[in-house]
């Protein structure tokens, strides 16, 4: 093919052109108005000098046609695989490849996308634009998207595609489609321990505006809380209480239709996480001694801590008669602290404090009440413990972990990790307990103890006694210190010791924070990957089962990572919310967000994508024939067009693209013949004035 054209290479500037051609019209009126028979050689010899400026030219073009470029987009999304919509989208593959191979001059690109499993739902055009990024745009001839219609990146026109052809889209899936979804629409994201919540929700059904009442169940953390009803369309408004700091997993259900497309979005999953509001710690001292300052500077130091301490300001020996009443400055509210208001409390700690009468044996009833609810009690005991003083002896006796044996032992020693404490998260990787014996200093006193069956020492004293001692005490917890001297390590005693990391571990699990448990399995995801750990101070599971949301399950085996904890990995090929198990403990791993959008809605629609099939005059039909069969239009190929479909057909545009192979160029205003051109018309030009002269 051979295209001839006009060009231009001008030796000036366009506008110095024009000022000349100005000045040139101005001579040629003036010759015009004096000698009107001569002034026409003058004007043809300006305008033929004009175009030497100009430098015209006769461009021959050899051109090559090119393929018209037409790509398929595969929507590859999770809700491609709800019933035969992925067997449907390989099938309408396979026909438009076969269509446009017979119009002949076509070069068809294959795009697949969406099945990376974006959290973000299905996203088309952007791998659109990467496929076609190195086509130029007057060669795009259409564009098919074999798709559910459920596409959440749809331009909001046409001209942002950055190509004038048709899009098409072939819609996969059934027209009487069905599907029940529970939508969130009031989702908090943080909750305080102790507090309720409102979730949110709405239950939607496609084909319906509302009126039915539907029965929703609400769970947390995998086991059952309440059920509510509601009206299909009504937002319902759901508290949760927030039982534990860290992620509170709430699961919202609504029971599937017999003929819903897929069960997956009958439930919203929302992940609290829970966090502690102020910290109320009781803390009671006994007799005055050196370590009383260290627990109250370390629990003053945190801010989020409100602390109310109780002193015995003497001890018992020092008897003057004076009314108990009168002991205290200011007449302290133990009736409220350790009465109606006890529960109030995340902790208590009696530190070096025994039975002086001061504090009724009710009072001690309330606290095993309050432990044995789910409260903490921490009693750092001194040598009173062992004596028929001590708080053994009353009724805190019935949940303490371990029994004084009636002796001290006061020497030098060193406090170290028990096997138990290697595998216990209070105790395990404390800063010097690595060495034999612990870079850390010495104590000087030790109360003999003998631990209670369910009581695990942790920390242990000379000859293997225990030193620190915890249980588990119903829904509670307690912790026991049998030696009152750990102010030396805050005091930096020889090399001092852990006291921070170890007292602040000891009251998250006192309070039962979740990676502070010594017997927890635990799951986070993060992207598709599942970390599982497994905590235990026994011998930990190796191996744990994870079903996916769907019902898949998948073996990972977990290898020790340190004493007490084995570790491992899990690549999901799901969205949605996993579960891990091992037979024992069960936890639960959202995968991606809490509530994918690709499932939010999965019933097959044209209102997504019909806006743009109008705007570049393509069209939306749905192709799905029952099961896995389609049924294809038949495909054409037309020039420039208003529409490019119809009623059994679709339509690719002919670009008439094509590239130049070779070049002639045959220049007019310069060289011999303008030349000649331009001298010519001068001498004739100056012939006639000469006659005209003569002849005057």
């Amino acid at each position: 093919m051979t295209d001839y054209r006009l060009a231009f290479d001008p030796l000036l500037p366009w506008s110095a052109l024009a000022a000349l051609a100005l000045v040139a019209l101005a001579v040629i009126a003036y010759a015009f108005w004096t000698r009107p028979r001569s002034a026409w050689l003058r004007a043809l010899a300006l305008a033929l000098g004009f175009g030497a400026l100009a430098d015209p030219s006769i461009v021959r073009e050899d051109r090559r046609g090119l393929s018209d470029v037409v790509a398929i987009v595969l929507d590859r999304s999770a809700s491609q695989s709800i019933e035969q919509r992925r067997a449907q989208t390989d099938r309408a593959r396979v026909e438009l490849e076969k269509s446009l191979a017979a119009l002949g001059n076509v070069e068809t690109r294959v795009i697949e996308a969406g099945g990376d499993g974006d959290a973000d739902g299905t996203r088309l055009f952007g791998a659109l634009a990467g496929g076609l990024a190195d086509v130029p745009h007057e060669r795009v001839g259409g564009v098919f998207i074999v798709s559910d219609g459920v596409v959440h990146d749809a331009p909001a026109n046409a001209a942002s595609l950055g190509f004038r052809a048709p899009v098409h889209t072939l819609v996969t899936g059934r027209a009487d489609e069905r599907d029940r979804r529970v939508e969130l629409v009031e989702a908090p994201r943080f909750g305080i321990v102790g507090k309720e919540i409102a979730v949110g929700v709405r239950v939607l059904e496609s084909g319906r505006a509302g009126g039915e009442t539907v029965t929703v169940a609400i769970r947390r953390d995998g086991e059952p809380i309440g059920t509510r009803t509601a009206r299909i369309g009504d937002r319902l408004r759901i508290p949760v209480k927030i039982e534990h700091a860290g992620p509170n997993v709430i699961e919202i259900e609504v029971a599937a239709l017999a003929d819903e497309l897929t069960a997956i979005n009958n439930k919203a999953v929302l992940t609290v996480e829970g966090v502690r509001d102020k910290l109320k710690v009781l803390l009671v001292s006994g007799e005055p001694h050196a370590g009383e300052r260290m627990w109250r500077n370390l629990l003053k130091s945190d801010a989020n801590v409100d602390l109310v301490h109780f002193t015995i300001l003497r001890p018992p020996e020092k008897q003057d008669g004076t009314p108990i009443s009168e002991l205290s400055l200011i007449a302290f509210p133990t009736a409220d602290l350790f009465g109606r208001k006890i529960g109030e409390f995340d902790l208590i700690i009696f530190d070096r404090y025994s039975n002086q009468s001061i504090l009724p044996t009710i009072y001690f009833d309330n606290i095993v009440r309050y432990v044995r609810e789910g409260g903490a009690l921490l009693i750092a005991a001194g040598p009173d413990f062992s004596s028929p003083r001590g708080l053994y002896y009353s009724p805190l006796g019935a949940i303490s972990p371990a029994k004084p044996l009636g002796d001290l032992v006061e020497r030098p020693f060193r406090a170290a990790v028990t096997e138990a404490g290697q595998r216990h998260p209070v105790t395990r990787g404390l800063p010097g307990a690595d060495a034999d014996p612990p870079r850390w200093s010495e104590w000087y006193r030790l109360i003999s103890a003998e631990p209670t069956r369910a009581a695990s020492p942790i920390l242990a004293g000379p000859d293997r006694k225990p030193l620190l001692v915890l249980a588990r005490e119903r829904k509670g917890r307690v912790a026991l210190l049998l030696s009152d001297q750990m102010w030396l390590w805050a005091r930096a005693h020889q090399e001092g010791g852990p006291h921070l990391d170890l007292l602040r571990r000891l009251a998250h699990w006192l309070m039962k924070e979740p990676d502070l448990e010594e017997e927890a399995l635990r799951a986070r995801a993060r992207g598709r990957e599942i970390a599982i750990e497994r905590q235990s101070v026994k011998e930990p599971a190796r191996e744990v089962t994870v079903t996916s949301p769907t019902g898949g399950e998948t073996k990972v085996t977990l290898a020790a990572a340190e004493p007490g904890l084995a570790r491992g990995r899990l690549m999901a090929r799901e969205l949605g919310l996993h579960k891990v198990s091992d037979g024992e403990l069960t936890v639960l791993a959202n995968v991606g967000p809490d509530n994918p959008r690709e499932f939010q809605e999965v019933v097959s629609t044209f209102d997504r994508l019909q806006p743009l099939a109008d705007a570049t005059g393509g069209t939306v039909r749905r192709i799905g024939a029952g099961g896995d069969q389609v049924t294809m239009p038949r495909l054409a190929a037309m020039r420039a067009a208003p529409t490019f479909g119809g009623a059994d057909y679709v339509a690719i545009r002919r670009t008439e693209s094509s590239v130049v192979t070779g070049v002639g160029v045959l220049p007019l205003g310069v060289g011999f013949l303008g030349l000649l051109m331009l001298l010519g018309a001068v001498v004739a030009a100056w012939l006639w004035e000469s006659r005209r002269k003569k002849a005057g």
